[in-house]
């Protein structure tokens, strides 16, 4: 899976919280480089300040990663990261783990389309899907969303 190689390779680097956060925040929250940019520590924690509950990410490694408060999570020192800094990481991690046309929207897609193929098990429909992508309109959404031939044999067998 996309996202296991990605957080593998990211797995013991110096800003590996930092890294692991982007990722899942591309993947799992489907956000884009500018909504990144715009995180707050406080905003992935639980109301205990124990973990990232919604990123799924578990525990925090150490104290200094239970920040909570105003404090950006996507930083470069001092100063948050700007959105195109966030795209450049993106071009740089992919081309370190060699995978070829990727990048900062790929897991926005892959967000999208694992949402749209679960939404049933919630009981929502693609309407719901379009509103936590934050797209303006449902043929915008359904751009994102790859197809699967697989799924689509299973679905004409069951006909």
């Amino acid at each position: 899976m996309q996202q296991d190689v990605l957080l593998e390779h990211v797995r013991g680097r110096k800003d590996a919280l930092r890294s692991r956060v982007i990722i899942l925040l591309s993947l799992r929250a489907g956000l884009r480089a500018c909504e990144m940019a715009k995180v707050e520590w406080s905003m992935l924690l639980d109301p205990h300040g124990k973990g990232f509950s919604q990123l799924g990410t578990g525990r925090p490694d150490s104290e200094e990663e239970t920040l909570a408060g105003g404090y950006r999570c996507i930083q470069n020192c001092e100063a948050p990261w700007l959105p195109n800094s966030i795209v450049n990481w993106f071009v740089a991690l992919f081309k370190e783990i060699e995978f070829v046309g990727c990048s900062s929207h790929s897991g926005r897609r892959t967000f999208i389309t694992t949402t749209a193929k679960k939404t049933h098990l919630a009981g929502g429909s693609l309407r719901d899907v379009q509103l936590l992508a934050g797209h303006k309109s449902l043929l915008t959404t359904q751009a994102y969303i790859e197809g699967d031939s697989h799924a689509q044999r299973k679905l004409v067998s069951l006909l």
